[in-house]
């Protein structure tokens, strides 16, 4: 069931901006000041020069098929919304946003965006995060002046600024990549100055993400190279543009199908079906794989004393803590309450206990700014857990047989006095009595 529907006004005096802490608060004003004294600048220029008939005619034609990409993939739009916003969003628009960059004037790709982001409030994001859409707007306006530089000083100077032999390609792709790498730095350090608790890489998010971002940019390219030769091409384009849509963000479908929403890391069931394909593949490379089970000692008494809400933030915090301290490939996953679990393909026992150090060490020392039931801020310091460790095929063959190793691991890790580590030893060999009958 989708909760998020057409937007009603809601005063700024209650956005939710206004509760940010005084960094983030300060950062985000400071860029949608810098993308207003942009947009007036280049407003400013475009009345100064004026505006071809063509010009009006590409600003109308790239709008509507915006505002139609956007209606037509709202559904989609509505659920990717629903998550928590703890990394860069990505999403198409950057495609009619560069096309628009490269035939109009400045002041009319930013009308552009403005368009684009109205109409998708109205039609999708809802009525309670207008304050995080007007700072993405700006951001936009600052990366598109930025490629718009890029483009001018490359001798791209009047539109349509499109690549017709080797030096303007060049210049083009730069101008793709100072879009990107402009919008995407403004996010993170939105997102970063927001929770400083959040850890850098999880702010990074997804890299497949910014592949749904530059695959956008180079289709900018393609319908500004259409509509500047053959315009009646694009609304055929527009099937092609809404397929990649649904196709480039099903890898985020499949992410927040296994998502735990409190921890942002796995569920126990995408763990339950990762587990037994991670361990057929070790049997077939001979390799092991290493599976730690971690029990937060203090959870309860953070719930019992600050509240649950304090609780779920600890948790999180938790979470990006464990998974600044494994690989790229490691599956980190909440299975329980306050209980996580890693699996750490490849890995060796002594690996596995050395990433099980750091973990513990990591969250030793875990501060974490926490909101209060009675509207006040307190500071938990340390969220020990206890480990239990083990390693397939050392001291199981099963999936059922790991768990149930680690978890025994686990147990004795608590019962030895809390924050330890205990890995688990393979089982010594039954011994049986043999009867021997004589002949």
């Amino acid at each position: 069931m989708i909760l998020i529907g057409r937007s009603r006004w809601v005063p700024p005096r209650h956005w939710k901006l206004w509760s940010l802490p005084a960094p983030s608060l300060g950062y985000v004003l400071g860029v949608e000041v810098v993308a207003l004294a942009i947009t007036v600048e280049a407003v400013a220029a475009t009345l100064r020069a004026g505006v071809r008939p063509s010009e009006w005619a590409a600003f109308a034609v790239v709008t509507i098929a915006a505002i139609l990409h956007l209606e037509s993939a709202r559904g989609i739009e509505r659920r990717r919304q629903l998550p928590p916003s703890t990394s860069p969003y990505a999403n198409l628009k950057s495609l009619w946003v560069f096309a628009g960059l490269l035939l109009l004037p400045l002041a009319l790709a930013i009308a552009l965006i403005v368009a684009s982001y109205c109409y998708s409030w109205i039609r999708a994001y809802g009525r309670t995060i207008a304050h995080r859409k007007i700072f993405s707007a700006a951001t936009y306006v600052l990366a598109s002046a930025a490629a718009a530089a890029v483009l001018r000083a490359g001798g791209l100077l009047a539109a349509p600024r499109l690549p017709d032999d080797f030096w303007t390609l060049v210049v083009v792709v730069a101008a793709m990549l100072t879009w990107w790498l402009v919008n995407f730095a403004l996010v993170v350090g939105a997102i970063l100055l927001a929770a400083p608790d959040a850890s850098a890489r999880g702010a990074l998010g997804e890299l497949s993400d910014q592949f749904v971002v530059m695959a956008g940019l180079g289709l900018g390219v393609a319908v500004a190279a259409l509509q500047s030769s053959y315009a009646w091409v694009v609304p055929i384009l527009m099937v092609t543009v809404l397929a990649l849509h649904r196709d480039l963000l099903l890898p985020q479908f499949q992410r927040a199908a296994g998502t735990d929403a409190k921890t942002g890391l796995a569920t126990p069931s995408y763990w339950a079906n990762a587990v037994p394909i991670e361990l057929a593949r070790a049997e077939s490379l001979r390799s092991p794989v290493g599976l730690l089970l971690l029990d937060l000692d203090r959870f309860k008494e953070i719930n019992d004393t600050y509240g649950h809400p304090a609780g779920d933030r600890a948790l999180r915090a938790v979470g990006e803590t464990v998974r600044a301290e494994v690989r790229q490939g490691d599956l980190v996953a909440r299975v329980g309450g306050d209980e996580l679990a890693v699996l750490l393909p490849g890995a060796s026992e002594g690996e596995v206990l050395e990433v099980a150090e750091r973990i513990r060490e990591r969250l030793t020392t875990l501060t974490v700014s926490v909101d209060t039931a009675v509207d006040a801020t307190a500071i938990i310091e340390g969220v020990p857990a206890s480990i239990g460790a083990a390693v397939y095929p050392d001291v199981a063959g099963t999936m059922d047989q790991l768990v149930l190793a680690a978890d025994n691991a686990l147990l004795t890790a608590k019962r030895a006095g809390r924050n330890k580590i205990v890995s688990a030893r393979p089982a010594p060999p039954a011994i049986t009595d043999l009867k021997i009958t004589e002949s």
